[in-house]
């Protein structure tokens, strides 16, 4: 008996608490593989399950609710879909304060001395700011000139008709790519529109001859040609404006284009429609999977191939399988996903207090998934490099933390404790390995706008959507308008799928 109580018991101690280490350590390791991949909920699905019951207010909730899940890193994506659905539910003077609030913060994200991406570079790019594509950044002053016309207040929409100038002239100095965006034909066409409702048919001119020019110089990958009512806008103005070399050669363009000229349309009211067709483009994670050895190849290609897209239950799999390998380096990328209207057109019916009927159909003037899968395409090379780079940093970084805890272990305990870093490290890089997805979802697949000129008087608005074949058409409620000579009455509407 004395000779087991004189025995020494700090090296059982120290054993006991190696292992006790390790099971600690192997424990914050599933946990933190297990919760970085664990789903979250996509307020996006609730968004567009509410505007499909056609309740914008119960959309509009969802965003507001989800404010502070957005983030400080995503402000401006926050006032960009927050913006859309309080202009949805008809609160158009508050929808341009949060937008504009959006548009601060992007001028003070642009205006920055310093901007550090060692978090972005060591985890993911969603720990940047969210500052939007071009396309969305222009779509701000667009939302908050339709605001102002719907509300009738014309000054407010010219001062954002300038700055959509503005900003899209700023783009195009510092955009010197050759057939990247720079222009937007929507924004201009929409400019003229607010130009000549005001009766300054110069500048209706020169955005109506922008917005041609853009129509045409993206017309292969915009998926759209010029719209037909657009054809008229310029011949009406070029007339009017006495501009007889430009009359000629747009009469040359469009030879079986008719319009009405602008002195006729002096005593007539205008009503301009608008609307909001589909669900935006959503994007999701698209991961590559590099294998540095045999073994990774063959356990790679057990797995689900090299190129895997979104499978969320399978990440925290895949990060402990990758983990306990050690040879592989995964890379994730966005990858667009469209989400198509079935709303080729929209039919405009204005029948007056006399029963005289008028009937319009709207044109597509905006085609917002080309525009999405054009800007990725624009960024995905410099996606792509950071993204390998980001890879391979963290594989040599894990590397050498796991070696380096098998060092500090000792002998004895090294090559487990080296075992269960390197899980850990190795792990938490594929797991932390996430494309940055974000985008304004709240916006429309396709943007639709009709133009008619009508008597004045007392008019009921009807607009009907032809969807497909489940769903031929549908109709929206009857609008009261009541229309003075020389008037413009801006109508919105958001039609879903």
């Amino acid at each position: 008996m004395s000779s087991l109580v004189a025995r020494p018991t700090a090296p059982l101690q120290a054993r006991w608490g190696v292992c006790i280490s390790v099971r600690i350590l192997f424990t914050l390791a599933v946990v933190a593989l297990l919760s970085g991949c664990s789903p979250s909920v996509n307020r996006y699905l609730l968004i567009d399950a509410s505007l499909r019951a056609n309740d914008p207010k119960g959309a509009d909730a969802i965003v507001q609710q989800a404010e502070k899940d957005y983030g400080e890193k995503s402000r401006v994506l926050y006032g960009m879909d927050r913006g859309m659905t309080l202009q949805l539910v008809g609160d158009y003077q508050q929808s341009n304060a949060v937008l504009e609030q959006a548009e601060e913060e992007l001028d003070r994200l642009y205006t920055r001395v310093i901007r550090t991406e060692t978090l972005a570079f060591m985890t993911n790019d969603t720990a940047l700011p969210y500052e939007g594509d071009p396309f969305e950044q222009v779509l701000i002053n667009v939302l908050k000139a339709i605001n102002y016309a719907v509300l009738g207040q014309w000054q407010g929409a010219l001062v954002e008709a300038r700055r959509i100038d503005h900003r899209l002239n700023v783009l195009s100095d510092r955009t010197q790519e050759k057939g990247a965006y720079r222009e937007d034909g929507f924004a201009r066409y929409l400019s003229g529109i607010l130009y000549e409702s005001t009766g300054d048919i110069n500048n209706a001119f020169i955005a109506y001859r922008k917005a041609y020019e853009t129509y045409e110089a993206t017309r292969v990958w915009s998926s759209m040609g010029v719209p037909p009512q657009l054809r008229e806008d310029l011949l009406r103005t070029a007339e009017a404006l006495r501009f007889t070399q430009e009359l000629a050669e747009y009469r040359r363009l469009f030879p079986d284009t008719k319009w009405e000229t602008s002195q006729s349309l002096e005593r007539l009211a205008q009503v301009v429609v608008i609307s909001y067709n589909g669900r935006a483009p959503r994007k999701e994670d698209q991961f590559l999977d590099l294998p540095i050895s045999l073994d990774a190849l063959q356990l790679v290609l057990l797995n689900r191939g090299i190129v895997q897209a979104n499978r969320q239950p399978n990440r925290a799999v895949d990060s402990v399988l990758y983990g306990l390998n050690g040879r592989v380096v995964r890379v994730a990328l966005p990858r667009l996903i469209p989400q198509k209207t079935q709303v080729p057109v929209d039919s405009v019916s204005l029948l007056q207090d006399d029963r005289t009927k008028v009937t319009v159909n709207t044109e597509l003037v905006h085609n917002v998934s080309a525009l999405a899968d054009k800007a990725l395409s624009e960024r995905i090379t410099g996606i792509t490099v950071k993204a390998l780079a980001r890879a391979a940093t963290k594989f040599a970084l894990a590397e050498g933390v796991a070696r380096g805890a098998q060092q500090a272990a000792g002998k004895d305990a090294g090559p487990l404790v080296g075992l269960l870093v390197g899980l850990l490290a190795k792990g938490l890089a594929v797991s932390s390995e996430e494309a940055d997805k974000r985008s304004w979802q709240t916006l429309p697949d396709e943007i639709h706008l009709a133009r008619v000129w009508v008597p004045p008087g007392r008019y009921q608005v009807q607009i009907q959507s032809a969807g497909g074949p489940s769903n031929p058409m549908t109709s929206e409620a009857m609008r009261s308008l009541s229309l003075e000579p020389g008037e413009t009455a801006v109508l919105l509407q958001r039609v879903m799928p």
